[in-house]
């Protein structure tokens, strides 16, 4: 747990898809905060939508116990998040043959 409490205490704006995920699973768990799971919900689907392996399988279990409204919630926090921190492209390899 020491290692997710440490994600959430790290930087206030995750980078990556596993960041994102330790986020999720700081406020899911309530390590070291109160439980949030629409804070979870969010961090979840942002992570899946980085390539997170999990995070998409998390987000439906929470969903379970959350309201439709909760979930609306979440994905309307989660999509103003996403703009406001776009991912920047990954870089494109050129090849070039030799003449």
């Amino acid at each position: 747990m020491a290692d997710i409490e440490r994600v959430a205490v790290k930087r206030d704006e995750p980078a990556g898809a596993d960041e994102c995920f330790g986020l999720a699973m700081v406020y899911s768990a309530g390590a070291g905060v109160d439980v949030d799971l629409i804070e979870a919900h969010k961090w979840f689907n942002i992570a899946a939508m980085r390539g997170h392996a999990h995070a998409a399988q998390l987000r439906r279990e929470i969903a379970e116990q959350m309201s439709d409204s909760e979930i609306g919630l979440a994905q309307r926090a989660a999509r103003d998040w996403l703009k406001a921190h776009p991912q920047a492209p990954a870089p494109v390899c050129e090849i070039r043959a030799a003449a």
